[in-house]
């Protein structure tokens, strides 16, 4: 163990064992999302020890659960940053020079996709579709949409997050 605090799993785990969300002293698969979920709010990301833990409690194979975390692009396995950046790569967003923004804000952020910044402050990830075409090209910050972008925006954007603003 490198020393993560269980014990935000350990309330999780006796809530649904106080619940209907169990069978014979097992979690019911089909609880399994919402649980990952559940803890990933928690801890801000899926720590491997917290994993062995649930599998070890709850009798659900340490395999499957990777395997539904790998399969959902929502978790993650690694620390993620204060803020979300979400570059658009679908195809409206590509007709309209999304790549461009794309890159600008790796250059901003000094990361490539799905890297987190040195301090902490950003993650940067690209999706297939945020289904704000209308915007294109289009960028999310945490729950913020950001349309019609031009390369020079990025930064003054990425800027205000940085100080503790928002739009």
């Amino acid at each position: 163990m490198t020393g993560v605090n269980l014990d935000p799993a350990k309330n999780i785990l006796t809530r649904i064992e106080m619940s209907e969300k169990q069978t014979n002293g097992k979690i019911k698969a089909a609880y399994l999302i919402p649980l990952l979920q559940d803890i990933q709010e928690s801890y801000g990301y899926l720590p491997r020890e917290v994993l062995e833990y649930v599998s070890n409690f709850s009798g659900i194979a340490l395999s499957r659960i990777f395997g539904v975390i790998t399969f959902y692009e929502q978790f993650y396995l690694e620390p993620q940053g204060k803020h979300t950046i979400k570059c658009c790569r679908g195809t409206a967003c590509h007709v309209k020079n999304g790549q461009k923004i794309s890159d600008t804000i790796s250059e901003v952020l000094k990361v490539n996709e799905g890297e987190t910044t040195d301090d902490g402050v950003f993650t940067f990830e690209t999706v297939a579709c945020l289904g704000t075409c209308f915007l294109a090209p289009v960028m999310m910050i945490d729950d913020e949409y950001f349309g019609n972008l031009t390369s020079n925006e990025i930064s003054k954007i990425i800027k205000r997050y940085k100080e503790g603003g928002t739009r």
